[in-house]
């Protein structure tokens, strides 16, 4: 493989469950084989590769018929548990003809709640970059409640590739990317390209899901737009394609949506909140001042001078989110004061600022051009 892109350094692949099960929810044994072959090419190039794989609730699905005291969300439980096992099994066996051991990690929503957790992650994924361990990462579906739940595996995905600092990610569904259309319909065609200033496709998917999967192409497409925001290059891409992984690197021509990375890249302190709103503990209600202050194009911290209301109980150092007057959502930030003296001095100057610009991200619909 020559001419290897810059883009392609350190890449994070995201494969859906209906790319590598059967419509029996078995495991497609020659899929996951492929698309091994694709990623143990690239990790002899020299190129640091993390896997995202769904598929253990399908994987473990046909293991087991619950009883009938047994609810749907403990039945998803049980088969997690079960089909993790398979899957890990599966990639463990596939990496080792190979020579590469692969490590498994589970994580939760709450992994990424708390910055210390946050950053105990990326220690352990970087060390196993480090020393040639592929990590395979999966949502932990046995221990996982709806609240707490992401909304699937290319949430998780979009965490892990702003954690790591990824130059690209690969989402690899059962379609060939994003659509003007219906896919199939007269008419309707692939978007090959999708840029900063490109115009919201939102509108052109469909919300419809297929399969195992618990996620659709708008959850994909919103990925793609918040992670490329950050300056990294997003491929959707048809995982049921041979060799597809290897081929978009190549920069074959094939079919794909490539979401072009901003020029702008974000610290990794804010890449990390941009990914927090449903941590937020709180809220703060700010005056027409402030809100032209943060919305400015000169960075500015959120001063408790400009903060009007409190709302709910948080701690120091937990997330808020910020809003103005009319109630629309501006940003969310890491908070300096807890509610309670924030609320004591609504309003003063105080030596530091609620929250410090380096701690405070802008909602995207708010970003000055």
């Amino acid at each position: 493989m020559k001419n290897i892109e810059p883009i392609f350094k350190r890449i994070a692949i995201k494969v859906g469950s209906n790319v590598i099960t059967q419509n029996d929810g078995s495991l497609h044994s020659g899929r996951i084989l492929r698309i091994v072959e694709d990623l143990a090419i690239l990790y002899k190039q020299g190129i640091e590769v993390i896997l995202i794989s769904s598929g253990a609730v399908a994987a473990g699905r046909n293991s087991v018929i619950p009883s009938k005291k047994t609810n749907i969300v403990a039945a998803k439980q049980i088969w997690a548990a079960i089909g993790q096992v398979k899957l890990m099994s599966s990639f463990q066996f596939l990496f080792g003809k190979y020579g590469i051991p692969a490590g498994q990690l589970l994580a939760t929503k709450e992994s990424f709640n708390d910055r210390r957790h946050y950053l105990n992650m990326k220690n352990c994924i970087a060390a196993m970059l480090e020393n040639k361990v592929m990590p395979v990462l999966n949502e932990n579906d046995s221990i996982s409640i709806n609240e707490l739940m992401f909304t699937d595996n290319d949430e998780l995905s979009g965490l892990i590739t702003s954690l790591m600092d990824c130059t690209s990610l690969i989402i690899l569904s059962n379609v060939d990317g994003v659509y003007n259309g219906v896919p199939g319909e007269e008419g309707t065609e692939l978007i090959r390209i999708i840029d900063q200033d490109s115009e919201d496709m939102g509108k052109y998917i469909t919300a419809s899901k297929s399969g195992f999967g618990r996620g659709g192409m708008i959850t994909k497409y919103s990925i793609a737009r918040k992670i490329s925001s950050q300056g990294i290059d997003v491929f959707i891409a048809n995982g049921t394609r041979d060799s597809i992984i290897g081929d978009i690197v190549r920069g074959k021509d094939v079919p794909y949506t490539h979401f072009v990375g901003s020029r702008k890249k974000e610290t990794s302190v804010k890449r990390w909140l941009s990914h927090s709103d449903t941590f937020a503990k709180g809220a703060v209600i700010v005056n027409s001042g402030a809100r032209e202050a943060l919305l400015g194009e000169k960075a500015s911290s959120l001063l408790l001078i400009g903060i009007t209301k409190v709302e709910g109980s948080f701690k120091c150092g937990d997330i808020v989110r910020i809003i103005d007057g009319d109630g629309n959502s501006i940003g969310l930030g890491k908070a300096q004061y807890d509610s309670k003296k924030a609320e004591l001095h609504l309003g003063e100057k105080l030596g530091k600022p609620f929250i410090h610009y380096d701690y405070l991200v802008i909602s995207d619909k708010n970003r000055p051009n």
